[in-house]
């Protein structure tokens, strides 16, 4: 719709080169959109500096200057991460009072074009679209890693599609719902499929990026998959449970057969040579247990701390 707000929001973290390439691209297909009337001439662009070192803030700045103000930009004290980063986006992409906005990251990776039909689904009445990767550019070791981590998630019960990035639309609705959300490790790739809201998913080629290199390390990966699967799901709990009651009942039968070893005076008994081997066995997964236990103890310390998830250093409005 012609009176469509638009905001597209971008966190960045150390992209001086490539900014200035990505900014450029997506600013042909806002200005096509506004146009075609398809959005506001009102609409544009939130740039958030989740703490670089480089000069991504000065190329912010100059943009900021050469765009007539439609690229807004916040810088943070420190870098923080990618989920408050985008979060920080959305949430003043709201008080701006945008209607909608589109979540893409800062080496466009993600195929821009694919912009005009989330506006095109969000003007059929959906409040969240969804791009989804048709493939990955990633190496093998990572994008295995990738394909397991979807797995995983989902077993749990985390309602998430395999290959979901953070490429999407969602609307004001659906930002407003998004404000009152308050917890400080916020997952939000799973929070918008648990809704329950009108979503669409849109399908789309992942390009090689142009220049630099991908600031998600696998620890950073890894990191946030822990986040994810902590944030939405008891199931880790009850594994630990069932695991612990497994163990239990299997030392209970060694118990008894040395038990009965000793009684009979027994020089073998078939398959207590492995009683050794389930010692081992027992004492990794209690280790295991208390790893899991204790990250939903983290999560909780975090919590009740109640921290901010980001600190604005500097704002361009």
């Amino acid at each position: 719709m012609q009176d469509t707000k638009l905001a597209i929001v971008i966190p960045c973290f150390n992209e001086a080169q490539m900014l200035p390439i990505s900014l450029q691209k997506l600013w042909v297909v806002l200005q096509k959109l506004i146009d075609e009337k398809h959005i506001s001439s009102e609409s544009f662009v939130f740039l958030v500096d989740d703490g670089s070192v480089d000069a991504t803030w000065d190329v912010i700045k100059k943009a900021h200057e050469e765009s007539g103000f439609k690229i807004k930009a916040v810088r943070f004290s420190r870098n923080f991460g990618n989920q408050p980063a985008i979060i920080a986006g959305l949430e003043n992409a709201y008080n701006l009072g945008a209607d909608a906005a589109i979540t893409i990251d800062a080496d466009l990776q993600q195929d821009e074009n694919k912009i005009v039909e989330f506006i095109q689904a969000y003007d059929e009445g959906y409040d969240i679209v969804c791009g989804i990767r048709k493939n990955r550019t990633d190496g093998f070791f990572k994008k295995a890693c990738a394909n397991m981590f979807y797995r995983v998630i989902n077993f749990l019960g985390v309602n998430i599609k395999p290959n979901h990035s953070e490429f999407r639309l969602v609307s004001r609705r659906t930002l407003e719902i998004l404000s009152k959300y308050k917890e400080t490790n916020l997952f939000i790739r799973g929070l918008f499929y648990d809704l329950g809201l009108k979503t669409k998913d849109i399908y789309f080629e992942v390009k090689e990026r142009e220049v630099g290199k991908s600031k998600f390390s696998f620890l950073s990966l890894l990191a946030l998959a822990a986040r994810g699967i902590v944030s939405f799901s008891v199931r880790p709990l009850r594994l630990v449970f069932f695991l612990g009651f497994g163990i239990s009942f299997v030392s209970v039968l060694l118990a008894i057969a040395c038990i009965v070893r000793l009684i009979f005076h027994l020089n073998y008994l078939p398959g207590l040579e492995l009683f050794e081997t389930w010692e081992t066995f027992a004492a990794g997964a209690q280790i295991l247990c208390i790893g899991i236990i204790g990250e939903y103890i983290g999560q909780i310390l975090m919590e009740v701390k109640g921290r901010p998830r980001y600190i604005t250093d500097e704002e361009l409005k």
